[in-house]
């Protein structure tokens, strides 16, 4: 059973995207920017990823999976096989979760380095589960670094997914106010 009395006293929120789905996460940091509140939101449940594994040459690669119809055809696999592992596998905004405790990470177990799409830098990630379906094989993992959301807060304290607009107008100012984040929690 988890703990939770750690995270009694951060708030969390819920995150609701275009489509209605529901991410609710701790408000990790907030600050003001043009009058405008911002969070960094991280989802109270573990976000997981799923890969698909193609032939490239010699190799193989991992590819994220995101295309929503594949998704779609995957899901209800990567469920039950999450399930023999006590995880409940939910389908949130912005991401994808996993309920349930994580299997502690052994320094030999595999984990994979995954290029981020916005800088040179490798994402790890831990190897929860793979399956087959339809000749493809597919895995499960869990980043091993948090996954922060950059969030604006509305006047009632709701969080909103940013624009493409906002993105833009804050992104950069993204590394002042990280080391300031960062200076304010050490």
């Amino acid at each position: 059973m988890e703990d939770d009395s750690l995270d009694m006293d951060t708030p969390t929120v819920t995150l609701t995207d275009e489509a209605g789905l529901q991410l609710t996460c701790y408000i990790e940091h907030s600050l003001d920017v043009d009058d405008q509140e911002y969070a960094l939101l991280l989802p109270v449940d573990s976000p997981i990823e799923i890969f698909a594994w193609e032939e490239n040459g010699e190799e193989d690669e991992a590819v994220l999976v995101e295309d929503q119809a594949m998704l779609d055809q995957v899901f209800a696999i990567a469920k039950a096989v999450l399930e023999e592992q006590n995880l409940a596998l939910k389908r949130t905004a912005v991401v994808l979760t996993v309920e349930g405790d994580l299997p502690e990470l052994d320094e030999e177990e595999e984990w994979a380095g995954v290029e981020s799409d916005s800088d040179d830098e490798q994402e790890e990630l831990q190897l929860l589960a793979s399956f087959w379906h339809e000749e493809q094989e597919f895995a499960i993992y869990t980043p091993l670094d948090p996954y922060f959301i950059l969030a604006r807060l509305d006047a009632d304290g709701r969080p909103h997914l940013l624009s493409q607009e906002e993105l833009k107008k804050i992104e950069p100012m993204l590394p002042m106010l990280e080391d300031q984040m960062f200076d304010e929690m050490e």
